[in-house]
């Protein structure tokens, strides 16, 4: 499943339309979670009000059929994540679902929408009101047939509105194969040093954005509640926001894809974030790092080339010697490596990487493969 995305462009009365829409599915999705906490509803009690909901309300009848559906599944889908984490006795909290108030998309599954055979104008057919819109990309959806196309989702961004859709496509990658094997250690100095010594400067993308984006927040705190300036001024703070958070995942894929194209085994250390995070001098961090998206990235992209991606335990990769397996016990604060036992100096993030790669290449040890070490 492949997901094309497009700017929309209407005019105002069909963007208070969408968000008309987005409310309604925000309302369905509650209603189905309150009768859910009332009566334990099952999955298929949640799609049956649907329609009673419908019925009931004039403006819930408005949205299409199978959108309110989706909204209901949505509910079900927190139900379901709540069931499962207390069934595998998930530490901490289990995820309580909780009512939507900042719901941001609508999105529609085979009908309530019609595509135009130019692929670039939609319209929307429900009685939301949407109408005919443009659709602003460089890819080609008339080349696309209908029934490929599953799911058509329309979202509400900081610098506008979007159109999502969830083609039915596979993709395939001939992977060249470079007899290169990795490990990669992530960190904070630099943000990946890899088993060859190669290392990759940390962008902090939320870190130089900082000074702007307080500046930003103040003048939003300045401004007189419900007014048309705080609107702005929120609206200002959101784009900044949207910004930040669009060059880090760039920067992820794009360093990702050139790490799974050039190598045909990457080890990477199982961190756990959320854990890392509790640390307050941290955390800010590690979160503007985003070591997390960039390593879904790499098992996204390798799962496309067909190469395995072998998630390992943190433990000892930086106090071990990667030459001779002397324990050098060393605090985070060390940023050199010097064995007691051979006496060999390495940077203490490319010591990391080769003890990755050789626990990786070790048949015990491994967390996660994410596909076959004969792929």
């Amino acid at each position: 499943m492949l997901t094309y995305e497009y700017k929309l462009d209407g005019n105002k009365a069909q963007y208070t339309a969408i968000d008309e829409a987005i409310r309604i599915v925000q309302f369905i999705r509650n209603k189905c979670l309150r009768l859910w906490m009332d009566k334990h509803a099952s999955k298929n009690d949640l799609q049956c009000y649907c329609a009673v909901l419908a019925k009931e309300f004039p403006f819930a009848f408005s949205l299409n059929s199978q959108a309110r559906q989706v909204a209901a599944d949505r509910a079900w889908a927190a139900v379901s994540r709540f069931y499962d984490n207390c069934r595998n006795q998930k530490p901490g909290k289990k995820g309580y679902p909780r009512f939507q108030h900042d719901n941001r998309s609508v999105e529609y599954k085979t009908t309530g929408w019609k595509l135009d055979s130019d692929g670039k104008h939609i319209t929307f057919t429900d009685g939301c009101n949407i109408g005919r819109l443009r659709l602003i990309g460089s890819r080609d959806l008339a080349t696309r047939p209908i029934p490929d196309i599953k799911r058509v989702r329309l979202i509400r961004r900081a610098d506008g509105y979007y159109c999502q859709f969830a083609v039915v496509a596979e993709r395939h990658i001939e992977h060249l194969p470079s007899g290169k094997q990795i490990g990669i250690d992530v960190g904070l100095k630099a943000f990946s040093t890899d088993s060859e010594g190669v290392t990759v400067e940390n962008p902090r993308h939320y870190r130089k954005a900082e000074k702007r984006l307080k500046r930003l927040q103040r003048r939003l705190s300045k401004k007189q509640k419900k007014s048309q300036n705080r609107k702005k001024a929120r609206k200002a703070v959101a784009k900044a926001h949207l910004k930040v958070q669009r060059q880090r995942e760039d920067f992820a894929r794009k360093q990702a894809n050139a790490l799974v194209s050039s190598h045909d085994l990457i080890a990477f250390e199982d961190l756990q974030i959320r854990n890392m995070v509790r640390n307050r001098h941290l955390a800010k961090s590690i979160h503007d790092a985003g070591w997390g998206l960039f390593l879904a990235w790499v098992k996204y992209y390798a799962a496309a080339h067909g190469i395995p991606v072998i998630a390992l335990p943190p433990h000892s990769t930086s106090q071990n010697c990667s030459a001779c397996g002397t324990l050098v016990k060393k605090s985070l604060s060390v940023r050199t490596h010097i064995c007691t036992g051979c006496g060999i100096v390495l940077d203490r993030d490319h010591n990391a990487a080769m003890n990755i790669l050789q626990k990786a290449l070790s048949p015990v040890g491994h967390t996660e493969t994410d596909a076959p070490l004969s792929a």
